[in-house]
């Protein structure tokens, strides 16, 4: 049986700074620093110095809710 590996980035929107997860299909190395689509949608940009939890108080909650 395979398992699925999904690849996270915290990415932080412009309008409220909330931090938002986007799956990753490609390297940080051949990021851009281009907007990303977030997994809930939002177009956010990829910081890939900082690991997406899910847990903070800033962190968007239909991330968290679509992922656990």
């Amino acid at each position: 049986m395979s398992e699925l590996v999904l690849t996270l980035a915290a990415a932080q929107g412009r309008s409220t700074g909330t931090w938002h997860a986007v799956e990753l299909h490609r390297s940080p190395s051949e990021l851009d620093g281009a907007c990303e689509v977030a997994v809930c949608g939002a177009l956010a940009r990829i910081d890939v110095d900082v690991v997406w939890d899910g847990a903070d108080e800033d962190a968007c909650e239909a991330c968290a809710d679509l992922l656990y």
